[in-house]
């Protein structure tokens, strides 16, 4: 024999190779299920919990949106009643007039009133209509920004 096989015959001797212990493996892969189960369990309790303020927040803002949109209807049917109120008036003076002249008065201070009014009722519904988007997505944003400062936390 060569110097290189007798060597490489008594390397061969000299390297152990390492027994499978099957009960090592059995609890290796028993800690990993363990593990799993703890982590799904734990992913779960987060999803559970984040669904349930997610619902919270969507009736919050549902029953929010009805009261606001009761408001803004509210008013709008006042601002509606308002013109065809003055409408009427406006119609029963021009049914009165005795000249032209005075019906041409009267259109113009009606017409003048009527731009003044639609300019003070425009502001009114707006500000109605801005109080109840901020009312509506007040509890969305919260929400929101709930999550995001869980997120950075986690």
């Amino acid at each position: 024999m060569s110097k290189t096989a007798t060597k490489t015959a008594d390397t061969i001797e000299n390297i152990e190779f390492p027994s499978f212990d099957a009960s090592k493996a059995t609890d290796q892969m028993r800690a990993f299920a363990e593990k799993g189960v703890e982590q799904s369990k734990e992913a779960y309790a987060k999803l559970k919990t984040g669904a349930e303020e997610t619902q919270k927040v969507l009736e919050s803002t549902f029953e929010t949106a009805k009261t606001v949109s009761s408001d803004v209807s509210l008013k709008t049917i006042a601002v509606l009643r308002s013109n065809f109120e003055a409408g009427f008036s406006h119609l029963e003076a021009l049914i009165g007039a005795k000249s032209l002249s005075e019906v041409v008065e009267l259109q113009t201070s009606f017409l003048r009133k009527r731009v003044e009014t639609a300019v003070e009722q425009a502001k009114e519904l707006q500000t109605v209509a801005t109080k109840a988007v901020e009312d509506v997505s007040k509890p969305v944003k919260t929400a929101f920004e709930k999550a995001i400062k869980d997120v950075k936390a986690a």
